[in-house]
């Protein structure tokens, strides 16, 4: 059996992960009709479309047999792999970060930031991640009791702090912002730098990759000005780092520092903005928490796994292999759906309903296994952080319009959360 064109045109539509209940409804009947079979919409490769929670573990678990960086780690289309192939020499990756890696080099990359990462060292950073948050909320106060909450603080709060961690000024964080945007909002128009819908692979691939470019442009001088002048910060692990015994690669340095600029941020804002729409339109959840702050906690994970800002990565199987009962061929594309892993009703009961109180709650958002997402203590700090200062201030919240989903197949969150709020 293969997935029939219409629905495997919508998993693979910017527009209908934008729309949200569209590509909700699509994977709900894959995985109760065909939780595992191939797709092919038009243009692409096929590709096997792994919709349950368990199987989607199963595969990041097994890290020799399902490879990150034989194939593309990000859904493309032919044409756009061929285009990204000839720009670099072969290679289907325009950068080549933590998830483009498999061992040994990922695990060796991956030691390199590691410690940054730990809670350990993350509890030093705690009185100056809530002077942070406390300076945003101090903002949206000061907005009169209404404010855009996705682009007045869930997307400025997360990046002041990771940019504080890299090393880069406070000056630079609009540019950060814009190219972040950018980069994920490939294919929306409001947020591209094309101004226009981006689904050809031409336009797409050079759209891309002028982006990267700019942030090569800038991590360039600064590795230069870190080697020069070593700092207290995450740019000078990066300058001066050494993997196998070797300086870093060009291509692996600019790659980490994009992967630290950009994930580091906008998965955390795209979460932090999602919890306070959902909230907006459940306000029992809010009181809950207003209530009873030891739920802020189940707050943050029900947030992250209702979120989902990474929707999908790519795996490839590196020889024939059993998954589900289907037989995997060597060389087979799977795509791992994180948003339907965390709606899948034999896990998650009542999974379209957000819960804060939800409990046990083991979404698979931030992935499993080797490829964990390495900033994912970062992440929990600082909206505990947040929501434990805001829930000292804010007295309600509601919607003042109409939210709106940014356009994305691969990293996609809320580009618009318009409230109303009033202060204790």
């Amino acid at each position: 059996m293969t997935i029939s064109t219409e629905l495997a045109n919508t998993i693979v539509d910017p527009r209908a992960y934008a729309d949200g209940d569209r590509v909700d409804q699509a994977f709900a009947w894959l995985r109760q009709n065909a939780p595992l079979e191939q797709a092919q919409p038009e243009g692409f490769d096929p590709f096997w479309v792994v919709t349950r929670h368990a199987d989607i573990l199963e595969v990041e678990r097994q890290n020799e047999l399902f490879h990150n960086g034989d194939r593309s780690t990000v859904l493309t289309t032919i044409e756009a792999d061929q285009k990204v192939r000839a720009m670099m020499g072969g290679s289907p990756h325009l950068v080549r970060s933590l998830v483009q890696m498999d061992n040994p080099d990922h695990l060796a990359y991956r030691r390199l930031t590691q410690g940054w990462f730990m809670p350990q060292n993350l509890r030093k950073l705690e009185d100056r991640i809530r002077e942070i948050a406390t300076g945003f909320l101090d903002r949206m106060a000061a907005q009169g009791g209404s404010c855009d909450f996705a682009r007045d603080v869930a997307f400025l709060y997360p990046l002041h702090v990771i940019m504080e961690v890299i090393g880069v000024p406070e000056t630079d964080e609009p540019r950060m912002l814009k190219l972040t945007q950018e980069l994920f909002g490939s294919a929306d128009p409001e947020l591209n730098r094309t101004g226009t819908e981006t689904y050809d692979a031409q336009t797409g691939v050079d759209t891309i990759q002028s982006v990267v470019m700019d942030f090569m442009m800038y991590f360039n001088a600064m590795t230069e000005d870190r080697r020069k002048t070593p700092r207290e910060d995450l740019a000078t692990v990066i300058a001066n780092g050494e993997v196998h015994g070797q300086p870093l690669g060009h291509l692996e340095a600019m790659s980490y520092y994009i992967i630290a600029a950009t994930a580091g941020h906008d998965t955390t804002s795209s979460t932090t903005a999602a919890a306070l729409w959902a909230m907006a339109e459940n306000p029992e959840q809010f009181e809950k928490v207003k209530a009873d702050r030891s739920l802020i906690p189940g707050l943050i994970e029900e947030s992250i796994r209702w979120a989902t800002p990474v929707k999908h990565f790519m795996r490839t199987a590196t020889d024939d292999a059993e998954l589900a009962g289907k037989k995997i061929a060597k060389g087979d594309w799977l795509f791992l759906s994180y948003p339907s892993g965390n709606r899948d009703e034999t896990v998650f009961e009542d999974p379209f309903k957000f819960r804060v109180d939800r409990t046990p709650n083991k979404h698979v958002a931030f992935g499993y296994g080797a490829h964990v997402c390495l900033g994912q203590h970062l992440a929990r700090m600082e909206m505990r952080i947040l929501w434990e200062e805001f829930f000292k201030r804010v007295a309600s919240v509601e919607m003042a319009g109409e939210p709106k989903r940014m356009a994305a197949s691969f990293v996609c969150g809320p580009k618009s959360v318009p409230i109303r709020f009033t202060l204790n």
